[in-house]
């Protein structure tokens, strides 16, 4: 029976970059860091959750073929890899103390029928969304909607 996740993987194109990135600026702490030879393992996790760790993987061997490997680092870069959500508990404050380190967001904090979030990417395009989840959520609305329609 499986009884939930460990580890998610984000393509990184710089392994020391994204631990500058994740840990430095995001606040997540190492949690392995092994260089296999053929690979390095590099894992973070979330202040306060060592269970749930994100695998820094920089495309390549053995997982993908050099031509597979290409082509995942130029989706990486155009951002079309699937979004990582962060959670939070203060959206808000979380996004001024982030932007305070340089952080570069690009949506500011929104209130959602689901709570509170907001968008950024990392260094090498991966979009991230951080989220204030609501204790009750509201319906979605028209305006909603409208806001999340791509625009003519």
């Amino acid at each position: 029976m499986i009884t939930g996740i460990d580890i998610h993987s984000i393509y990184v194109l710089d392994q020391d970059a994204a631990l500058d990135f994740y840990v430095g600026k995001l606040g997540f702490t190492v949690d392995t860091d092994v260089d296999m030879g053929f690979m390095r393992w590099l894992t973070v996790a979330p202040p306060g959750q060592p269970d749930r760790l994100i695998l820094l993987e920089k495309p390549g061997p053995p997982a993908l073929s050099d031509d597979a490997a290409a082509k995942v680092r130029d989706l990486v870069t155009q951002g079309a890899m699937p979004v990582t959500i962060l959670s939070t508990d203060d959206c808000r404050g979380t996004h001024a103390a982030l932007v305070a380190k340089g952080v570069e967001f690009s949506q500011d904090p929104e209130e959602q029928p689901y709570g509170i979030d907001c968008a950024l990417r990392d260094p090498f395009g991966n979009n991230l969304r951080m989220t204030q989840r609501a204790a009750v959520q509201r319906p979605v609305g028209d305006d909603d909607v409208a806001r999340w329609s791509p625009s003519s």
